[in-house]
């Protein structure tokens, strides 16, 4: 009779500690879950904070890009044409629409499955601050409210003139400033737009609209870069 006892206590004390194993191992799976949606938060995230960076960036570059053009078009136009201090808010990064830039913004955002919520230029500094929100959800999760939880993120892009109006004689470091004497139609002397000489992080530049090829690209003119 005592030998039957001693058997049957083992299988008793097992089915006591089963439920304790069971809800055990529950926790954990619940709480890889919850770390796994974690990680998809993270992840989704991340992913919005990318949109933002390159829509920021994108929209700056734009914006750097149509600079360029306007301060290459002041060039060729007539002496005394149009307003005197357009040419020279141009060259301080100023002056150009930014629907553009905001355009731009919002086709990068796109190719990182994101869409653009806002684009505020500003025009001292240059800057465009973008907000994004992503397309793509965290996703269904032990969390409750994910499914249909999208990520923002936000970020700013500043538009920075890299060059200032050579002074009178160019300096050491400015490049020479010839004066161009084709012979015009009558024969005369025709000078047309006087080329301008520009010193853009210590090095000089002759922006002749007669030598194209010589004229400083956008990302000489101006830098684009992210601030926080």
């Amino acid at each position: 009779m005592p030998a039957t006892t001693a058997t049957r206590r083992p299988r008793r004390d097992a089915g006591q500690t089963l439920p304790i194993y069971l809800v055990a191992i529950g926790g954990l799976l619940f709480l890889a879950l919850a770390f796994f949606a974690v990680g998809q938060a993270a992840a989704t995230r991340n992913g919005a904070q990318t949109a933002a960076d390159a829509a920021a960036l994108a929209a700056g570059q734009k914006y750097r890009d149509d600079l360029r053009k306007g301060v290459l078009a002041g060039l060729r136009a007539a002496p005394g044409a149009g307003d005197p201090t357009a040419w020279s808010d141009l060259l301080a990064g100023r002056g150009v629409p930014s629907g553009a830039a905001c355009a731009n913004a919002d086709w990068y955002a796109g190719r990182n499955d994101a869409a653009v919520s806002s684009c505020t230029p500003d025009s001292w500094p240059t800057s465009f601050a973008v907000t994004v929100k992503s397309r793509s959800t965290v996703g269904d999760s032990v969390i409750p409210g994910t499914a249909g939880t999208h990520a923002s993120a936000a970020a700013k892009a500043v538009v920075t003139p890299r060059c200032t109006v050579a002074p009178p004689g160019g300096g050491p470091s400015a490049a020479p400033t010839p004066t161009p004497t084709p012979t015009g139609p009558a024969g005369g002397k025709d000078t047309g737009p006087a080329p301008r000489a520009l010193v853009c992080d210590g090095k000089g530049w002759t922006l002749d609209p007669d030598r194209p090829q010589d004229l400083p690209t956008a990302a000489d003119l101006f830098s684009v870069r992210l601030v926080r």
